[in-house]
């Protein structure tokens, strides 16, 4: 068995490491926050393909977002991971919702990008992994 759960984005695929991976070759480029990014109270939401869920509302701000309930949690989900955006719907792709907390200033790895989405997933300084909104960084190049 994988001991790195997959995390599946068009075009990309991460491997989301249960621990920091030393010499990554993932980094996609280096950003820098220009706004801190506050996560929710709420623990991440792992989802697995065939898993159902339960579709609420369509996130105001972050229109490619539904939020999911999932027999072990809930948490906002992109709809095209999705069967459906509304009812029960079936889990199509892995999705992780794990947010990474930010600073202003600190210089992020971007792992993978999700732009259809808004959002970056990135490692942060202290090698922590997440997702971040990429309108919160600029890019250091």
């Amino acid at each position: 068995m994988d001991p790195l759960p997959r995390l599946r984005l068009p075009a990309v695929e991460v491997r989301v490491p249960t621990e920091p991976l030393v010499g990554d070759d993932r980094v996609v480029h280096t950003v820098v926050a220009k706004r801190a990014h506050q996560i929710p109270e709420r623990p991440p939401l792992r989802l697995a393909v065939g898993e159902h869920v339960e579709v609420g509302e369509r996130d105001r701000e972050w229109p490619e977002f539904v939020f999911v309930t999932a027999s072990h949690g809930s948490g906002w989900v992109p709809a095209r991971h999705l069967s459906a955006s509304s009812g029960t719907a079936v889990v199509q792709t892995p999705y992780d919702t794990t947010e990474l907390p930010t600073q202003h200033g600190d210089v992020l790895e971007v792992l993978a990008e999700d732009l259809t989405s808004g959002w970056l997933w990135c490692r942060g300084p202290g090698g922590d992994e997440g997702w971040v909104p990429a309108k919160t960084v600029e890019d250091t190049s």
